[in-house]
């Protein structure tokens, strides 16, 4: 892949939840939806933008396993097209990694639909 594809593919800075008040306030106010593959922590912002966090704990395992987690959660949201204004945070289970990207894709957009059904945002 082509160094300026992949630039482009980047979540930009005032798209990632990056300080730890921020999290703490996610784990506190936000509301949890549970998948079958990770569990999502949505909570509305005051900002034109979605931003996303990833909490990926030592139980995935060691820290290239934690960090294709990672990965593959930040492509879910790139793709997923979340309404503006929301703070996402990513919780994978640890069946995370051991199913294919389809499968996350579709656990990642149901449990996101099930969350604004249930809330109204998301």
């Amino acid at each position: 892949m082509a160094r300026e594809s992949m630039v482009a593919q980047t979540l930009r800075r005032d798209e990632r939840i990056r300080r730890r008040p921020e999290y703490q306030r996610l784990h506190a106010k936000g509301v949890r939806t549970h998948g079958r593959y990770l569990t999502l922590l949505i909570l509305p912002n005051d900002l034109p933008t979605s931003r996303l966090g990833i909490v990926a704990s030592r139980r995935l395992g060691g820290a290239t396993r934690r960090n294709r987690a990672k990965r593959l959660a930040r492509e879910l949201f790139r793709r997923a097209k979340t309404d503006a204004g929301v703070d996402v945070v990513v919780l994978p289970r640890r069946a995370f990694l051991d199913v294919d990207f389809e499968s996350l894709e579709a656990d990642y957009r149901s449990t996101l639909s099930r969350h604004r059904r249930r809330t109204g945002t998301g």
